[in-house]
């Protein structure tokens, strides 16, 4: 099953959608007590997700059209991001992939959807990067899990951009602060239900910016592959349901080419994991 949070016309709060093709029900609508919201529906647990499931067979269904999106996760437990996951990424940053993964936490309001526009300052960084990442959420909590049974705690998958300001990144020493600016973390537009994605280490993941593509790569590349980051991550703290782990980004930043490429004023950078979808963001420099 495939969810979005969005906005309808006139109104300020999202509205979560069940979508199938090029159609969207609004699962509140489905019957009493529907949730309103992706974390209302993953907390439910799987008797509450093969309601909405059921329900759908009778909904009404209107035409998705151009909906306006709103980050496909809202109000989560926390947001755990994977920082070196990938020899490619790690090599051109000129950084040591440890044996342990690379571990960092991002600032709620970093979220944001699909074609929104990210804005920041010049005078706060110019060295502004793209990382197209795969995006696991919890479900069932986990608390000390094992490798074979991880990824029965991952209700669904999404698309992540870790947008990165590196010169703030290769100036301190932890990461939250130079990828967790308001709008750097877009998310969406669709959440896949994990029964969707057989295997999350056979994803094709790739990057746009400005019509070029700059990313391509294959989530089997990963150094530390989703279950071992939910079981490794499980061990030392309850993940709670609705927790968003963004799972690291391959090779082809920005930061590493010659020349170097940088989210500029008015560019878009679009990236996307086939099965699962594509994420638009506008990007806006002010003085």
């Amino acid at each position: 099953m495939r969810f979005a949070h969005v906005v309808p016309d006139g109104a300020d709060d999202p509205q979560l959608v069940l979508v199938e093709s090029d159609r969207a029900t609004v699962v509140s609508d489905l019957f009493d007590g529907a949730p309103s919201a992706l974390q209302e529906l993953i907390e439910g647990g799987e008797a509450l997700l093969e309601r909405v499931r059921a329900g759908a067979s009778s909904a009404t269904w209107h035409p998705l059209d151009e909906p306006v999106f709103a980050s496909a996760i809202l109000d989560n437990p926390v947001t755990i991001a994977i920082g070196l996951n990938y020899a490619a990424h790690s090599s051109e940053l000129g950084l040591k992939a440890d044996a342990a993964p690379t571990i960092f936490t991002l600032w709620p309001g970093s979220l944001s959807g699909h074609r929104h526009t990210t804005t920041w300052s010049r005078s706060l960084s110019e060295s502004v990067d793209y990382e197209a990442e795969l995006g696991v959420i919890v479900g069932p909590a986990a608390r000390d899990v094992s490798l074979e049974d991880a990824l029965d705690h991952v209700w669904g998958y999404t698309v992540v951009n870790d947008i990165t300001a590196r010169d703030i990144q290769f100036s301190e020493a932890q990461w939250s602060r130079c990828k967790s600016f308001d709008g750097f973390t877009p998310t969406g537009p669709f959440v896949v239900t994990a029964d969707e994605v057989p295997d999350p280490q056979d994803l094709h993941i790739w990057t746009v910016v400005d019509g070029r593509t700059v990313q391509d790569a294959s989530t089997g590349q990963m150094i530390h592959p989703v279950a071992k980051l939910v079981s490794y991550l499980s061990r030392s703290a309850t993940l709670l349901p609705g927790t968003l782990i963004s799972t690291g980004s391959p090779g082809g930043a920005g930061y590493s080419r010659d020349p170097q490429i940088f989210l500029r004023d008015r560019s878009t950078v679009t990236v996307g994991i086939d099965g699962i979808g594509e994420l638009t963001t506008f990007c806006r420099i002010t003085d």
